[in-house]
């Protein structure tokens, strides 16, 4: 398994809860990602490499072959979240940029609606 979604990270069972991913490098080379979480009921911050896209493994930390995660210290914890939401907000507004610079390329929209109109038609021959 070579990268590790945090959301499904749920393990040891009856110790993790409520896992909130708040940053995730996604399926990537060296991704990682930041949860808050329930760590034996209580509120935590937790920590993982989700493993790589090219190599075997579940990440680490891993326990029997089962993703878990590294329960940040509390007198850090606020940190490494205030970090990780600053990440995720960078990651967000890089995505919307894109999107609005292929919205202003009027040419490659022109293509794209082509490409689809002729699709539409190409069912509607099918009948």
């Amino acid at each position: 398994m070579p990268y590790v979604d945090p959301n499904t990270v749920q393990s040891p069972k009856g110790r993790v809860e409520d896992v909130h991913v708040i940053y995730d490098k996604g399926a990537t080379s060296d991704s990682w990602s930041i949860a808050k979480l329930r760590w034996d009921k209580k509120r935590s911050v937790g920590i993982r490499w989700n493993g790589d896209v090219d190599e075997p493994g579940s990440g680490t930390p891993q326990s029997r072959g089962k993703a878990t995660w590294f329960i940040v210290p509390e007198e850090i914890a606020e940190a490494v979240v205030s970090a990780a939401e600053l990440l995720e907000k960078q990651k967000n507004d890089a995505l919307y940029r894109s999107y609005c610079d292929m919205a202003a390329d009027t040419e490659r929209e022109a293509e794209a609606m082509e490409w689809s109109e002729a699709l539409i038609g190409d069912g509607l021959e099918t009948r």
